[in-house]
């Protein structure tokens, strides 16, 4: 990991680079937290029920949305000025605040970032089968081609970064600029007023949509697990040129691009068809559109965009799990195995191929138990929160961290203070609405994952016996 080595007890334990430096660029790293965020997949899931809660004023909803993302990636940006390792946040909110919380992040940063690669996993079949016309509803074909894909994806990542990174690329080009002539396809068909279409108005760019009926909270809920993931981009710092950097830069340009297609997607696609019709075909969003924009071509264009976003979203899921769980074992407070670099494929192995087989054995479990489907629906619905949570935490550790910055500099008090706290306030108001509206097993569901990390966290204290739980705080040395 870093490049220091310990020189003290109770010092940070920072071990000499293994993993290949310098193996990618900022716009190759940007292509992995895009893939991470998975826009096809976030647009395929959303577009239907953004519409009806905010009553087509989804494109202000995921506008204000955008502005809290973009000031938490400024301060993962910032954080990574200071110390840039694949634990990340893990070890920015340790170092910053409390090593047993910064643990906790870590912790979420896994369960987050595995659970929300499961829910793309579970839709795959479905559209892989699409694209070449067979039914979706069989169970062994969904299987197979699940456990296929995340097979293939894990190879790749076992092999290395520069594979990883050229695969990512050339998939999000693909989906990317099939999404973008789609949106923009519909749009123009919406404002030519084609039968059928849902004519745009203004109040599709007000804050409450068509007669004031649109839910601003229920659209923030939606908005914010659309945004998920962009933070990929910090997983694979150590790998990326300029490390300190240029995982800041390529995590603030994944928002923004991720912002442009989502608002683009929003607006181009939901007019194409009558409230009523998209609302019928929620459940495969995306292919109905196409087929209505472009008959079975333009149908079957728009699910390969979908599967492809599964794919690259299954492949850096994978890869960004293995990069955080390698980072905290390299402080020993998870096994050290997982820590364990190829010297051949300079990946860490271990923790790359758990991490696929977690997700392969998830997929089948949810896929043939449907007596757990209910369970893991739960789980799955709570990706957002687990995100927003970890967030919030990283956003916190910028502002102790850059404390004294933060009162001795105007530009520092607004982007490491103020900012960061509004949207810390602003997610925080997101999770406890979702939570409140949520049912009692989903809010149990997330107090298991918050219980296994506990558990994980006291098996490194007392079991592993991990130098990390005794480091000291640290703080930004001077304004400067």
């Amino acid at each position: 990991m870093g490049e220091e080595t310990t020189t003290a007890t109770g010092a940070v334990p920072t071990l000499a680079a293994r993993l290949e430096p310098d193996a990618i660029n900022v716009a190759q790293d940007t292509f992995i937290g895009l893939a991470t965020t998975g826009p096809c997949v976030s647009i395929g899931f959303t577009l239907a029920a953004l519409a009806a809660t905010a009553a087509y004023a989804g494109a202000s909803v995921l506008i204000l949305t955008a502005i809290p993302m973009l000031v938490i990636a400024n301060a993962y940006r910032r954080l990574n000025l200071w110390n840039a390792n694949c634990g990340a946040s893990f070890e920015w909110v340790g170092r910053a605040i409390n090593p047993y919380l910064g643990f906790i992040t870590g912790w979420l940063m896994v369960a987050g970032t595995l659970i929300g690669t499961l829910t793309p996993v579970l839709v795959l079949g479905p559209n892989v089968l699409a694209v070449f016309g067979s039914s979706g509803t069989s169970k062994w074909p969904n299987v197979a081609i699940a456990t296929g894909i995340a097979l293939v994806m894990l190879v790749i990542a076992v092999v290395g970064i520069r594979l990883t990174a050229r695969t990512q690329v050339a998939i999000g080009v693909v989906e990317y600029l099939l999404i973008a002539v789609f949106s923009a396809w519909g749009l123009i068909w919406v404002l030519g007023h084609h039968v059928g279409t849902f004519h745009v108005t203004s109040a599709w760019f007000s804050l409450h949509g068509i007669g004031g009926k649109g839910s601003l909270a229920a659209g923030f809920l939606i908005a914010v697990f659309m945004y998920t993931g962009w933070d990929g981009t910090l997983y694979v710092n150590e790998e990326v040129r300029h490390r300190r950097v240029n995982p800041g830069r390529a995590a603030m340009i994944a928002v923004t691009i991720a912002a442009c297609i989502f608002i683009l997607a929003q607006v181009g696609l939901q007019g194409v068809v009558s409230p009523s019709k998209l609302q019928a075909n929620s459940s495969s969003i995306l292919g109905y559109l196409g087929q209505v924009l472009g008959g079975n071509a333009g149908g079957k264009a728009l699910a390969l965009a979908l599967a492809l976003s599964v794919i690259a979203a299954t492949g850096a899921g994978i890869l960004l799990t293995a990069r955080i769980l390698y980072g905290m074992a390299s402080h020993r407070v998870l096994p050290p195995l997982l820590s364990n670099v190829s010297p051949r494929f300079s990946t860490p192995v271990a923790a790359t191929v758990l991490s696929g087989l977690v997700l392969i054995v998830l997929a089948w479990v949810n896929l043939l138990t449907t007596s757990v489907q209910g369970a893991f629906n739960n789980v799955l619905n709570e990706t957002g929160i687990l995100y927003a949570t970890f967030y919030m935490l990283t956003a916190l550790a910028a502002i102790v961290y850059y404390r004294r910055r933060v009162v001795s500099s105007v530009s520092d008090a607004i982007t490491l203070g103020i900012l960061p706290l509004g949207s810390i306030a602003f997610l925080g108001w997101v999770v406890v609405k979702f939570m409140q509206g949520s049912s009692a097993s989903e809010n149990w569901s997330l107090g298991g994952v918050v219980a296994v990390g506990a558990i994980l966290m006291l098996a490194g204290r007392f079991i592993l016996r991990s130098p990390f739980f005794q480091i000291k705080r640290e703080s930004d040395a001077k304004a400067r």
